[in-house]
């Protein structure tokens, strides 16, 4: 006698919308001869299942492990239901209303079924630009609403025509409720605008108009998933000369997206982790060690004096089209694809304010009209000691979350002023907003609050607790106290966020403190001067200074980070040493600018004292004749990490030494890293001719060794073993692993950032663990020393 019917209710939570989860549980449950039926809700995926006992056991024992690629199962969770009786099993609508505890997926590229669609002439979708299915296409950026469903997307205003409605409603077919399922008879449109003002071209083909124009040297933008690229060839240097003009980008490197792998691999280094992240679904900018060969191969202008070039390759169909399908006429191979905006805005993505906005970089626009609801950013990544390191996290991560080691109350963190990207938590998830950029600028405010309301909507996350950055002049710290009101608001010191946010990606529950090496260019201290060489001993609920490096005047704030010569000027004139005219940080100080410099460093007008090792990576960058002015955030430190790398293997110099001098007995107070011996040998060997690259190298041998010195010191005064290397100067692969490898010589576990990243850009999850722990105790901490704010120190890292 067959034992009687079993029925159970599946909720399924996790990344399970979006990416084919639904036709996968109908075909589990079919395959199993299974009645019910499988919906879309607000808390994820439900699924009502009933028929045999054993084959309700087997569907729900394999329901995580088999499931879609794209998929991410956080719990599956089922219990008993009376039996309905019942032969079909069927995908109802979605149901609405509640708290939203789904998560929505991040864009993917487009997969290779869809990529062999396109390039089929006996396909219907033969080189449609808008091809997709479940298993790829836009998710995040085109979400308005949960649960998702098309309703919910900015393709609801595209009526699907019956063959694809007939896809969408086929359990066989790959587009079974794919959301963005379109044709060129029902979908979006590609259209190409020429002229002033801009009209759509009369040519048949946008794509092919637009490959012709790139071939002819013209600069394009390009809707893309999460906004507009400005795109041109990259082998015509007359083309991206005239992008930096009009860009006004200075030495800034451009970011590169190439044919296929064949076409990246004479240009730089590919190894196993590279290629990996090149052809992953995410597809980021990838930093790529450049060869020899890149110089004769690329404009000058790509990526003048960097060390990387920044790869993809395409993710979209439209890159696709752009760059060729096979059989299509010659065209460009390798392209200029960086953001379209202006320095430091926002990336655009309304058509109109395209037009607008981009009207003097652009010479055409190939656009469509499928809304972009909320701006994404590619992400940039490399690749350090064999594993990913992220610099931006943006498309393709956003808006997946970050596990938490501690359950958080629903929480905001604002994140920086530079790079910034805010952060949502709630219990044991936290979400990282994709990259929003410069808040100085109104357009990429409103952008994060923009940002702000869909991250809230899609996660269901109501912040009733804030956290901020102390410093006094952010403007992400001011609009957290406007938006928190009454409710609590934290204020984090800049430098704890850092080490907090290394602990929380590597679960770390803040019982034992860590030992936090924070480098970067600037964060606000609680003296009120400017930190950035810390060592700290930390957990989540404090801070203490063990060490950093000795103080020096910064002389004009922001004039100092843009002019490397004056940062020289300045560490000479702290550590005693000449400023003589032989010293090519002198030389390059313009002589009616030198007295007037001296004189403000000896009267300490505008001169706030800083404690940065990225201003002090600045300041070796000129003595050693390398980079004198910067045109961009931490230039003259990549140029110097470009110096060191291309120096000659097998120096025997054992590389220079810091002083590290231990706290006045009884005061309790940090040691203090003296760069003066430092700077002594950097002298000589400059004088005596030392080559550049030579003195690089043997510069970040002895930042290096200084982590590994002041490390020591901390375990044999507190027994601590386990090291966060953050700040955005261990996004420097050289140092960082010549860190990494020291400390674990020495016996400690390292901690570095691989998911989230250690520049300000993953600021906010720190802010959150830390806002977290303390809120009980310490809200809205008051502000230490602030005669010593200055007006430029924003550019942190």
């Amino acid at each position: 006698m067959d034992a009687p019917a079993e029925r159970r209710r599946v909720t399924v939570r996790g990344v399970v919308q979006g990416v084919g989860f639904r036709p996968y549980v109908y075909t589990r449950a079919t395959g199993l001869g299974l009645a019910g039926h499988v919906t879309n809700t607000p808390d994820g995926v439900v699924a009502e299942v009933e028929g045999a006992p054993a084959a309700v056991a087997a569907f729900c024992e394999r329901l995580a492990a088999d499931a879609p690629p794209l998929a991410v199962v956080d719990t599956v969770d089922h219990h008993a239901l009376p039996p309905a009786g019942g032969a079909d099993f069927t995908i109802i609508p979605s149901r609405t209303g509640g708290p939203a505890r789904t998560l929505v997926p991040p864009d993917v590229a487009t997969c290779a079924d869809c990529l062999a669609e396109l390039a089929d002439p006996a396909d219907r979708r033969h080189r449609h630009p808008f091809i997709t299915c479940t298993h790829c296409g836009p998710r995040f950026t085109i979400v308005t609403g949960l649960p998702y469903d098309r309703a919910h997307t900015t393709m609801a205003r595209f009526p699907m025509c019956p063959d694809c409605a007939r896809e969408y409603a086929d359990p066989a077919d790959r587009r079974f409720h794919a959301q963005p399922v379109a044709c060129p008879a029902c979908g979006p449109r590609l259209r190409l605008l020429t002229g002033a003002p801009p009209r759509a071209s009369e040519t048949a083909d946008p794509v092919a108009g637009a490959r012709r124009l790139l071939a002819e040297g013209a600069v394009l933008a390009v809707k893309g998933l999460g906004g507009y690229h400005l795109a041109c060839d990259a082998t015509r240097p007359a083309a991206v000369a005239e992008l930096r003009r009009r860009k006004d980008r200075g030495d800034k490197p451009f970011a590169l997206m190439a044919r296929s792998l064949a076409d990246v691999e004479h240009l730089a280094a590919l190894g196993p982790a590279e290629r990996a992240l090149l052809t992953g679904p995410e597809r980021p900018i990838v930093l790529l060690r450049r060869r020899p060969a890149s110089a004769a191969a690329l404009a000058a202008d790509v990526a003048p004096g960097s060390p990387d070039l920044g790869v993809m390759l395409p993710y979209t169909p439209v890159h696709h089209l752009l760059l060729g399908l096979p059989g299509d006429p010659p065209g460009p191979r390798l392209l200029v694809m960086t953001s379209g905006n202006l320095s430091g805005e926002p990336i655009v993505t309304d058509d109109a304010e395209a037009l607008e906005r981009l009207a003097h970089l652009a010479d055409a626009w190939l656009t469509h009209d499928r809304p972009i609801h909320v701006p994404c950013d590619d992400s940039v990544v490399r690749v350090c000691d064999g594993e990913p390191l992220t610099v931006r996290r943006s498309r393709g991560h956003a808006p997946l979350p970050v596990a938490l080691p501690l359950p958080v109350p629903p929480t905001l963190a604002a994140g920086g002023d530079l790079k910034n990207a805010f952060c949502l938590g709630e219990g044991r998830r936290a979400w990282l907003s994709a990259h929003i950029g410069d808040m100085d600028d109104l357009a990429t405010q409103t952008a994060f609050e923009r940002a702000e309301r869909q991250l809230e909507s899609i996660t269901g996350v109501a912040p009733a607790l804030f956290a901020a950055d102390r410093h006094p002049g952010y403007r992400s710290t001011a609009r957290a106290a406007r938006h928190a009101g009454t409710r609590p608001l934290v204020r984090v010191q800049h430098h704890h966020a850092h080490v907090a946010s290394a602990m929380a990606e590597h679960g770390l529950d803040g019982s034992r403190r860590v030992i936090g090496i924070a480098f970067d260019g600037t964060g606000y201290g609680d003296d009120g001067a400017v930190w950035g060489g810390e060592v700290l001993l930390a957990d989540y609920t404090g801070a203490t200074r063990f060490a950093h490096l000795a103080y020096v005047p910064l002389p004009g704030g922001d004039a100092a980070v843009r002019r490397p010569y004056r940062m020289a000027v300045a560490h000479l004139w702290a550590a005693g040493l000449a400023r003589t005219p032989d010293l090519p940080a002198v030389a390059a100080c313009p002589p009616a600018e030198l007295p007037v410099l001296e004189r403000q460093l000896e009267r300490g007008l505008n001169c706030a004292p800083t404690s940065s090792m990225g201003r002090l990576f600045d300041a070796v960058s000129s003595l050693a004749g390398v980079c004198h002015l910067a045109g961009y955030e931490a230039q003259a430190a990549v140029e110097l990490e470009a110096a060191a790398l291309a120096a000659s293997a097998g120096d025997p110099h054992p590389g220079y030494r810091f002083a590290l001098n231990p706290p006045p007995p009884g005061t309790g107070g940090p040691y203090t890293a003296d760069p003066a011996p430092v700077l002594a040998a950097v002298v000589a060997d400059v004088r005596a001719g030392t080559a550049p690259g030579t003195v690089a190298a043997r510069f970040h041998a002895a930042v290096a060794a200084l982590v590994a010195d002041s490390c020591l010191a901390a375990r044999a005064a507190h027994g601590l073993d386990t090291v966060a290397l953050t700040g955005g100067v261990m996004a420097n692969t050289l140092l960082s692993t010549a860190c990494s490898r020291q400390l674990r010589e020495h016996g400690f576990t390292v901690l570095r950032q691989h998911r989230v990243p250690p520049n300000d850009g993953g600021l906010a999850l720190g802010q959150l663990m830390v806002a977290a722990a303390t809120a009980g105790r310490a809200t809205e901490q008051p502000q230490q020393g602030g005669a010593h704010v200055p007006g430029g120190t924003r550019q942190s890292d």
